[in-house]
């Protein structure tokens, strides 16, 4: 969820049908999507190492990507707060893995319309909420213009 911006009942309902391993796909059905529309998560990176990790722990009696024990995931709430409080960062919620994502593709330079279609945004105000402008990247747009135009000024 960190790396797609895919929200927690996409993740948990995501099954092997949709995973294209040989292709470096998955693809969301239309069906398990909040706003009912499919999208395509290319593999590459650490979200294909991921996948690769589960495909070689799969059992092949589950339907389901993410499990635990062969049955689908239900409520993470308490081993995400386990995980947080051992992390030693208390009060994250599993939801702001998604808002993480969104940041992480716009600073990466990835257009917010495919930024967007990776992690399902199907308006502009829903996705700003989520592309949260802080302070610092303030002070880095600034000093990228400053750089390209040779200014020294603020």
């Amino acid at each position: 969820m960190y790396l797609s911006g895919w929200r927690v009942s996409e993740m948990r309902s995501l099954e092997w049908k949709y995973v294209d391993l040989n292709g470096r796909v998955v693809r969301l059905d239309p069906q398990l999507s909040k706003n009912k529309k499919g999208r395509v998560l290319p593999l590459l990176g650490e979200s294909a190492e991921i996948i690769d990790r589960v495909s070689t722990k799969r059992l092949l009696d589950c339907l389901f990507v993410f499990h635990r024990g062969g049955r689908r995931l239900k409520d993470l709430r308490s081993a995400w707060q386990a995980a947080c409080k051992k992390a030693g960062l208390s009060g994250q919620l599993v939801h702001d893995l998604r808002r993480t994502a969104v940041r992480n593709l716009v600073r990466a330079g990835i257009s917010e319309k495919v930024t967007m279609e990776l992690t399902g945004h199907k308006t502009r105000s829903v996705f700003d909420r989520y592309n949260i402008v802080s302070e610092s990247d303030l002070r880095n747009a600034v000093g990228r213009v400053n750089i390209s135009t040779g200014s020294l000024r603020p």
